[in-house]
């Protein structure tokens, strides 16, 4: 809520791209880019927008659900929770019994917006809030998981997403509509059984390892993707722009972006390749590793870790913040997916390559941890 920064204006957003070539464009959930009115959605190229300005746990609540009243407590100085309709604030989230709504407030609005443009071509962005803390789920499924809180509150975004396809096929527009679904990070372990599990990626959200980078991502295409097939190789969140701008036939930004387009992929799967190196950045600006093929390079860094009893809470309360240092490491993630291996001093000359793709990186984008300013980067917009 008091952040300095937020999305340039002088970006082009995926929306306004897809608004030139006549798309529909809404967008349904958690913002984050610029919380006041010139920063919202509707000034980035969505038509409409229902949601969360920022994360749902940036307000004056306690883990335990109470209003907290301790001047001293950081949530204090959060202001209250608003739900907002275009620009206007339309209610205030106050309790957790606010918040269970919130997965059935955003299905209404995703399927509504889909049956109101079903005959002309749309883009809907769907950001849930849940299952980023705190978690809650509506009456109607809470207890029936078999899995605690965390299971109730997946099954109801299961059935979110159910009910957008049922939307989508009951319309006739299932052949011919892209949908992806994927997260931004991975679980956030230190809210334990609030949480979810990174099946055995090294730790987790808050971490360049791969258990806070590497997420699922499933896509229905059924014009292009063959149902059930698997692709194996490297892409990231910021390919769907021109992935889904080539797809639609609209302009790339004219500003240099970093994302590839996708859609030899659709096509060829795992034949196919359009990526072959990632960089690692955290922290704010630091490059804290390089992929490239089978291999992954981890610079000197501190790192947030989960490998304490004390870091793991419990029951919407978190652990106590834990840090490591890590030492220069290369990892071999086709055999070693879990990154516990070391072997940079049986492959010297993967250090060095990698090395200099970092380089390449620094001069580019820069790198904190060398207090290096990148000669390509372009600044945010200063919220006022």
């Amino acid at each position: 809520p008091d952040a300095k920064i937020a999305l340039s204006g002088e970006e082009e957003t995926l929306p306004e791209l897809l608004l030139q070539r006549g798309y529909a464009t809404g967008m349904v959930g958690k913002w984050h880019l610029g919380q006041k009115k010139p920063f919202l959605p509707l000034q980035n190229g969505f038509q409409e927008y229902h949601g969360l300005p920022y994360s749902n746990d940036m307000w004056p609540v306690g883990y335990d659900g109470i209003p907290v009243t301790d001047t001293a407590d950081r949530k204090a100085k959060y202001p209250p929770l608003p739900l907002i309709e275009g620009n206007e604030t339309v209610r205030i989230l106050k309790t957790l019994e606010d918040q269970a709504e919130l997965t059935g407030y955003y299905t209404r609005k995703a399927t509504e917006f889909i049956r109101k443009n079903r005959k002309r071509s749309f883009f809907l962005y769907m950001a849930h809030s849940m299952p980023h803390v705190p978690i809650a789920a509506s009456p109607a499924f809470r207890g029936k998981s078999g899995a605690g809180l965390y299971g109730d509150v997946i099954q109801e975004i299961d059935a979110s997403v159910g009910a957008i396809m049922k939307t989508l096929d009951e319309l006739g527009l299932t052949k011919n509509t892209l949908v992806i679904f994927t997260s931004d990070n991975g679980p956030w372990l230190t809210f334990g059984n609030h949480a979810g599990n990174t099946g055995g990626l090294r730790e987790g959200k808050g971490s360049a390892w791969d258990g806070g980078m590497k997420v699922p991502c499933i896509m229905r295409y059924p014009a292009a993707i063959e149902a059930g097939s698997i692709c194996n190789q490297l892409v990231a969140s910021m390919d769907l722009l021109p992935t889904i701008t080539n797809l639609c036939k609209a302009k790339l930004p004219a500003k240099k972006i970093d994302g590839i387009s996708l859609l030899p992929l659709f096509q060829k799967q795992n034949t196919a390749m359009v990526r072959d190196e990632l960089a690692y950045y955290y922290d704010r600006n630091s490059l804290k590793g390089i992929r490239k093929g089978q291999w992954k390079l981890v610079f000197p860094a501190t790192s947030q870790t989960y490998k304490l009893a004390s870091a793991i809470g419990a029951d919407g309360f978190p652990g106590k913040y834990a840090s490591t240092a890590v030492a220069l490491a290369l990892y071999d993630l086709r055999t070693d997916p879990g990154e516990t291996l070391d072997v940079k001093e049986k492959h010297p000359d993967i250090v060095q390559q990698l090395s200099a793709i970092a380089e390449k990186y620094r001069d580019e984008l820069g790198d904190d941890l060398v207090k290096k300013v990148g000669k390509e980067v372009r600044p945010a917009a200063m919220v006022k």
